[in-house]
């Protein structure tokens, strides 16, 4: 009697463990954004309470998984981008997207900032159609509501497989304080953003 009590119980355990996995998993959700350089777009969303994790990579080209020196001499067609980790009961899909359009030049293609060059493109990379919706409503409404006047040339597509960066590239804003805090600044992004967008 005493063993099949055990057993009970360590079922009902194991049981518990696989229903609170499960309902984890549903709270959480994948976003992948490329902004330029995935330094500053880590930075950006290691800031927004409800993101779990943010990694830098490669998404959008043609080559398995493409180094960071083929990445950026553009002979892959990979974008520097960040896939995001976030836990949806915190944030919403829409408030990262807001958020993302905010950190960057949506107005010029192949570009941003100082960093020239495909690999420094713009784009949202979807992961299901509700995504989808929901960057094709946002894309609607900025439009309208745009505080400036060219065109948004930011590409939205469905994501594909996304290759992490070189470990030297993850957090580097916080291993590299100085050198990150030296190079954001003499890019002009937010000096760039601001003249853009108008002050947060």
């Amino acid at each position: 009697m005493t063993r099949r009590l055990h057993r009970l119980g360590a079922v009902a355990g194991l049981l518990w463990l696989a229903l609170a996995s499960a309902a984890q998993a549903q709270t959480t959700a994948k976003a992948t954004f490329a902004g330029g350089c995935f330094w500053c777009v880590e930075a950006d969303f290691d800031k927004v309470p409800g993101v779990l994790s943010t990694t830098s990579g490669y998404i959008g080209g043609s080559t398995a998984n493409p180094r960071y020196e083929q990445v950026s001499a553009n002979t892959t067609g990979h974008a520097e981008a960040v896939e995001i980790v976030f836990d949806t009961a915190k944030v919403s899909y829409a408030a990262l997207v807001e958020y993302f359009w905010r950190t960057i030049d949506p107005t010029t293609r192949d570009r941003q900032f100082c960093d020239a060059g495909s690999p420094y493109r713009t784009a949202i990379f979807t992961h299901d159609a509700q995504q989808a919706a929901v960057v094709q409503q946002s894309l609607k409404t900025l439009e309208q509501t745009k505080p400036f006047k060219q065109a948004i040339v930011t590409a939205v597509q469905p994501a594909t497989t996304f290759y992490p960066a070189e470990g030297y590239h993850q957090d580097y804003y916080k291993k590299n304080p100085v050198r990150y805090a030296y190079y954001r600044n003499s890019c002009g992004r937010d000096a760039a953003l601001e003249r853009l967008w108008g002050k947060r």
